[in-house]
């Protein structure tokens, strides 16, 4: 049984960071690219970053860009969101997904498996 589970959300001040993790079990993570996407209240889900199956490639949507540094330890299984320099505007449900792909994938629709998500909120 294939389970992405995220960590590490919470609550912080604008100007603060935060780091999300993302622990697999169930499938062998370095045959996946990996991805962060978030929800705002009222929003739809969009793509934050991505990164390779090997972790060489990366790529960050245009609103985190210089802000957000994703990472993967494919020998923990693990996937990380480091999050700096936080906005009100960043508040959102972040979800981890993992794509049966080599690349960076941006498009929802090509993960295959998805997080729970876990909550980030930046006070002004």
């Amino acid at each position: 049984q294939v389970q992405l589970v995220e960590s590490g959300g919470g609550l912080v001040q604008a100007g603060g960071s935060l780091r999300v993790s993302c622990a697999t079990s169930g499938l062998t993570v370095s045959n996946y690219a990996m991805g962060w996407f978030r929800q705002a209240p009222g929003k739809e889900r969009e793509f934050v970053a991505g990164i390779s199956r090997s972790g060489i490639n990366i790529y960050y949507a245009d609103s985190v860009k210089g802000r957000f540094t994703i990472s993967r330890d494919n020998v923990k299984n693990t996937m990380y969101l480091q999050m700096n320099s936080l906005k009100p505007e960043d508040t959102a449900v972040y979800y981890c997904a993992a794509a049966a792909a080599r690349m960076v994938v941006t498009q929802q629709t090509a993960y295959n498996y998805w997080g729970q998500g876990t909550q980030v909120t930046v006070s002004s």
